[in-house]
C-alpha cells in the first residue's frame, strides 16, 4: 500500500488535510466522498514530500486511550451510530497517530470490516486488550461496557505509569544538576586557580593535580569525552536490544536496591490489571494469560506469564506457577489469586489485587523518593566539596609557607 496526501473540503466549504494509506488514488477519492468530502488533489508521497513520522516513546499514551474510550462511549450511549462516531472522535482528536488510525478504521469500515478487525490492522496505535475487549462486546452486544472497562484500565495504567516517573525523574534532574555543577566548577573555576598555583613555588598535592589534570582534559580533550560517553551510550542501547541484554537489564531492575521493590510492584500491579480487565469482558483465562503477556515490559515477567499459561493449560491452578517463579511475586498475589480461585471469584480477586498493588506502588513511590533524595544531594555535595578542598590545599600550603618565612 501507497501512502497519499489528500486535500478535501466538506460541506461547509472548511479546507481539510490529511494522509491515508491506500492501494490506489481511486480508493482515497471513494473514502473522502464517503465521509462525505469533496476531494481537491490526492497524490501520493515521495521521499521528498513524505510526512515526517518523528516520535520519542509511544505513538498514543494511555491517557489518550482512556479519553478516546471515554469519549466513545458517551457518543454511543447517546444513540449516535458507530461510523458517526468515529468521525466525529476523528474531527476533534489532536493525537495526529491516533487521527489517522480512526480514518483508517472508519475506511474499513465502510469496506464491510468489524469494529474489532479493523482496528486490529492498526496495531501500532490500538493495543492487544483494546482490540479484544472490542471483539468481546460486540460478540455480547455490551460495546459501551467493553470501551467503559478498557477506559478505566488505561486510565489506572496512565496513573501508574505517572507514579513511577514520579520517582525517577527528581533523581535524574539532580543527576544532571550534579553533572553540570562538576562540568562549570572544572571549566571556568578551576582555571582561573591554575596559573596562580603554577607559581608558587611548591609541591602540588596529588588531589589538587588531579582535579587541575581533569580540568586540562576537559577544556582542551572535551569531544574525545563526549564520543566516549555516545559510543557507550550507543553501546548499551544495541546490547538492550538483544535478547540476552534485555534480560540482564530486566534482571538489574528488578535486584536492583530501592527501586527493586518499586519495579516489582509496578509489575504486578499491570499484570492484576490487565488480567482483571479482560477476565470480566468474558475473555478465557489462557488467552488472557498471553495478551498479558505481550502487555508486560520486564522480559522476565513475560516469561513468567507465559510460563503460567502453559500450566493452567494442563489444568494446574494460575496461582501455583506464581508461587514457583521465586522472587518475581511476593506471596501475597499468589495468596489472593488462590483464594480467588477457590471462590470461584478469580475476575473480583484481581481487580481487588490490582487496587492493593496501586497502592502500594504509591506508599513505595514516596519511599523511594524520601530515600534516594538525600541520597543524591549527598553524592553531590561530596563531589563539589572534593573539588572544593583540591583548591583551597595549595592556599594552606601556601599560608603555612609564608607564616614559617616570617
Amino acid at each position: 500500500m501507497a501512502e497519499f496526501s489528500w486535500l478535501a473540503v466538506d460541506s461547509l466549504g472548511n479546507e481539510q488535510k490529511g494522509s491515508m494509506e491506500a492501494n490506489d488514488q481511486m480508493r482515497v477519492y471513494e473514502s473522502l466522498k464517503s465521509k462525505g468530502l469533496i476531494p481537491i488533489e490526492v497524490k501520493e508521497q515521495s521521499i521528498l514530500n513524505k510526512d515526517l513520522d518523528i516520535t520519542i516513546g509511544k505513538k498514543v499514551k494511555p491517557r489518550e486511550l482512556s479519553i478516546f474510550c471515554r469519549q466513545f462511549v458517551s457518543i454511543i450511549t447517546a444513540g449516535v451510530a458507530i461510523k458517526e462516531a468515529l468521525s466525529m472522535l476523528h474531527e476533534q482528536t489532536e493525537n495526529k497517530h491516533l487521527k489517522k488510525a480512526i480514518w483508517e478504521v472508519m475506511v474499513e469500515l465502510e469496506g464491510g470490516s468489524g469494529l474489532a478487525e479493523a482496528m486490529a490492522m492498526q496495531d501500532k496505535i490500538f493495543p492487544p486488550i483494546l482490540v479484544n475487549m472490542v471483539e468481546a462486546g460486540e460478540n455480547s452486544g455490551s460495546l459501551d461496557t467493553s470501551f467503559a472497562r478498557v477506559a478505566t484500565h488505561f486510565e489506572k495504567e496512565a496513573h501508574l505509569k505517572s507514579m513511577v516517573q514520579k520517582a525517577t525523574v527528581y533523581p535524574i534532574i539532580l543527576v544532571f544538576v550534579t553533572i553540570a555543577v562538576i562540568i562549570v566548577m572544572l571549566t571556568f573555576v578551576i582555571p582561573q586557580f591554575v596559573t596562580m598555583f603554577q607559581d608558587l613555588d611548591t609541591q602540588m598535592p596529588a588531589v589538587t593535580l588531579m582535579v587541575m589534570g581533569a580540568s586540562d582534559f576537559l577544556i582542551h580533550y572535551w569531544y574525545i569525552l563526549l564520543a566516549v560517553v555516545a559510543l557507550i551510550f550507543a553501546g548499551l542501547q544495541m546490547f538492550i536490544r538483544t535478547p540476552d541484554g534485555r534480560s540482564i537489564v530486566d534482571n538489574i531492575k528488578i535486584r536492583i536496591p530501592i527501586f527493586g521493590k518499586l519495579v516489582k510492584k509496578t509489575a504486578c500491579a499491570k499484570m492484576a490489571r490487565t488480567l482483571s480487565t479482560l477476565l470480566a469482558a468474558g475473555v478465557p483465562l489462557v488467552q488472557a494469560l498471553e495478551m498479558t503477556a505481550t502487555n508486560m515490559d520486564n522480559v522476565h515477567y513475560k516469561e513468567a506469564v507465559l510460563d503460567a499459561r502453559e500450566e493452567v493449560m494442563k489444568g494446574i491452578p494460575f496461582s501455583q506457577p506464581l508461587q514457583k517463579a521465586g522472587h518475581l511475586f511476593p506471596p501475597v498475589t499468589y495468596h489472593m489469586i488462590s483464594i480467588g480461585e477457590d471462590t470461584g471469584n478469580l475476575e473480583g480477586m484481581m481487580d481487588k489485587l490490582a487496587d492493593y498493588y496501586d497502592e502500594e506502588v504509591e506508599m513505595t513511590t514516596q519511599s523511594v523518593m524520601a530515600a534516594i533524595e538525600p541520597l543524591i544531594i549527598v553524592v553531590m555535595a561530596f563531589v563539589v566539596g572534593f573539588i572544593v578542598i583540591a583548591v583551597l590545599l595549595p592556599m594552606t600550603t601556601l599560608y603555612d609557607t609564608l607564616s614559617g618565612v616570617n
